[in-house]
């Protein structure tokens, strides 16, 4: 079973401009945590450096008792991670790239080919295995990633922006694929734009904002802060991030368009 991942005073510096500013959090085992911002809060270095894809300037980052500076490898079999533009190879086909994945991964044969035919089947993507990634739209290659990242049943799925592309039936099917990840112990993390989602989905949320989180809870805990008991996500999330009053932009935008 994972642990917590536990990170303290967390700063991650491009030249001059610091992407993260002393960032604290906490996220237990068995939720499906959300990370929220509008772009260059910090979101992808966030979650890049959890994955031990990208080094921080300084701070303290754990999942359970790994280091992601220290155990970068071990780090990188206990996490599934799809990021928000799938990469991918493109030269090889679906089938292909599942079976180099479970190479990697140590994944047997039979057990690859179990679920590999579930999670195609269920993603509706039977059709395109044998296509080559290249040719396949967004959509598709969005479902490969995530059926690349979840092949190896992770200790902690990490999706950047992972709603990116989805028709509702696959968004739906992931959604359920997030909470039987969680309800088993696992630790989910999860970046989106898309709110409702975030809403509905998430066990607790935090909203970055410069780099530093600027609330963090459940619904019912932001909006006792917040002192807004009928708030949803969309007028926390405005509120906090400067973008609360936007009648007065929508009023020239169609000023302008008339």
């Amino acid at each position: 079973m994972s642990g917590p991942i536990v990170i303290r005073d967390l700063y991650k510096k491009y030249a001059d401009n610091y992407a993260l500013n002393g960032l604290d959090l906490t996220i237990d085992t068995g939720q499906i945590y959300g990370i929220l911002g509008p772009n260059g809060s910090g979101k992808t270095t966030l979650l890049r450096i959890i994955c031990s894809l990208l080094e921080m300037t300084s701070g303290y980052v754990r999942l359970g008792n790994l280091n992601p500076m220290m155990d970068g490898e071990k780090v990188k079999s206990a996490v599934g991670y799809v990021p928000e533009t799938p990469a991918l190879y493109e030269s090889l086909t679906p089938l292909e790239y599942f079976s180099f994945v479970c190479s990697v991964r140590g994944i047997g044969e039979d057990v690859m080919e179990r679920r590999v035919r579930n999670l195609v089947e269920a993603f509706g993507i039977s059709d395109k295995v044998d296509n080559f990634i290249g040719s396949l739209s967004f959509g598709t290659k969005q479902k490969v990633a995530i059926i690349s990242a979840i092949l190896h049943d992770p200790e902690y799925l990490i999706l950047d922006e992972g709603m990116n592309g989805l028709d509702p039936r696959s968004a739906k099917i992931l959604k359920d694929l997030l909470q039987d990840f969680a309800s088993h112990g696992k630790t989910v993390i999860f970046s989106t734009h898309i709110l409702e989602v975030a809403e509905s989905v998430c066990n607790r949320i935090s909203i970055l904002f410069n780099g530093k989180i600027v609330i963090e809870g459940t619904m019912e805990d932001m909006r006792s802060e917040m002192g807004q008991k009928q708030s949803n996500l969309e007028d926390i999330f405005l509120k906090l991030t400067g973008d609360e009053d936007l009648k007065p932009v929508i009023e020239t935008l169609k000023r302008t368009l008339r």
